[in-house]
């Protein structure tokens, strides 16, 4: 089956970096979006951000504007989330998810945001301290 693998969090100081990637498996990764979602304790899970299938288009939630960053590498199936000047508030688990199987493939009008996102990584924990 479908499985997606994040990897890369760790704990690090405000004002730091981390990368995090996440490999896919059994999926045409570069004909769905990608995104990236988040969830601290005790809030819902919030969208980050997302990259459609060309790596053409990136949408992100406006807390993290202009700090993170998303691509994706197809030759490896990995897509990677480059977090630059962490906060304390990105404390979180991060899971990736795959625009897939609901949507068609290579759809360029996929909501980056609301679209439905149908398989999940288990996340990696990325704690921030101050």
């Amino acid at each position: 089956q479908v499985q997606l693998v994040e990897s890369g969090g760790g704990l690090v100081q405000a004002g730091a970096s981390l990368r995090l990637s996440c490999v896919v498996s059994r999926l045409k990764m570069n004909t769905y979006a990608m995104g990236w979602f988040r969830q601290a304790p005790g809030k819902d899970r919030e969208f980050v951000g997302a990259i459609d299938w060309s790596g053409k288009r990136t949408y992100y939630a406006d807390s993290v504007e202009g700090r993170f960053t998303i691509t994706r590498d197809s030759a490896k199936n990995t897509v990677y989330l480059q977090m630059n000047s962490l906060k304390p508030e990105d404390t979180a688990i991060y899971s990736c998810t795959a625009g897939a199987p609901a949507a068609t493939p290579m759809n360029s009008n996929f909501d980056l945001k609301t679209g439905h996102y149908g398989y999940w990584g288990p996340g990696t924990q990325v704690t921030v301290s101050s």
